[in-house]
């Protein structure tokens, strides 16, 4: 059953203001809502990381196999840096709404530590 929308009269203007936090929050969840059409995975199958840099205007995600084979959980390495990778790394969309446009890529996971390493 949908909800019954509230119409709006002549002289109304609706308003969403949300904090720094809620911001972070829409953006993370809807990258989770949508991590199979944006990653190219299931996402049943994979475990995420992220952060969002809020003077930079950046937010990463990372989309990384969640088990090996004999189901142990495979962690997200503590050498890889978010933070820095937002500062060495070039935007790897333009868009996340262009259904022709590559949003992602891929990257071995030392390929990462050193980029979390390189000096912006």
């Amino acid at each position: 059953m949908k909800k019954k929308q509230n119409k709006l009269d002549e002289n109304t203007v609706r308003v969403i203001k949300i904090s720094k936090e809620a911001l972070f929050e829409f953006i993370y969840e809807s990258m989770l809502d949508h991590q199979e059409a944006f990653f190219d995975v299931d996402p049943l199958a994979v475990t995420n990381t992220f952060d969002i840099c809020f003077e930079q205007g950046a937010f990463i995600m990372c989309a990384y196999k969640g088990e090996d084979p004999k189901g142990r959980v495979l962690r997200f390495p503590e050498e890889i840096d978010l933070q820095a990778l937002m500062r060495n790394m070039e935007d790897t969309t333009g868009s996340m709404y262009d259904p022709d446009h590559h949003r992602y890529r891929d990257y071995t996971k030392e390929e990462l530590i050193e980029l979390s390493k390189a000096r912006p």
